[in-house]
């Protein structure tokens, strides 16, 4: 009986990582590998797992090459997305 073999494609991307965020995860940058035709959403929850349980935002800012980006935007490996947490101010 022939076994088939799935193959899973791995890409890199770049997440700038801001105030709480890089506090969080002791870097301003991370590669962040995801699987190919990963989503915003997934990217978040990467850095969520990056985390280790210490406390970041729920609702952070995306921006996905300098545009801002909802969490069902697509990302690839040549995409830059920057993670920004809410602020507050007066």
């Amino acid at each position: 009986m022939a076994r088939s073999l799935t193959t899973f494609r791995i890409m890199t991307v770049r997440v700038l990582l801001f105030a709480s965020y890089a506090d969080a995860i002791g870097a301003p940058e991370v590669a962040l590998e995801l699987p190919a035709g990963a989503r915003v959403r997934d990217v978040l929850a990467g850095i969520k797992a990056l985390a280790k349980g210490k406390r970041i935002p729920d609702k952070p800012m995306v921006a996905v090459n300098q545009r801002y980006a909802q969490d069902d935007q697509a990302v690839s490996a040549t995409d830059e997305v920057a993670i920004i947490p809410p602020v507050a101010g007066g």
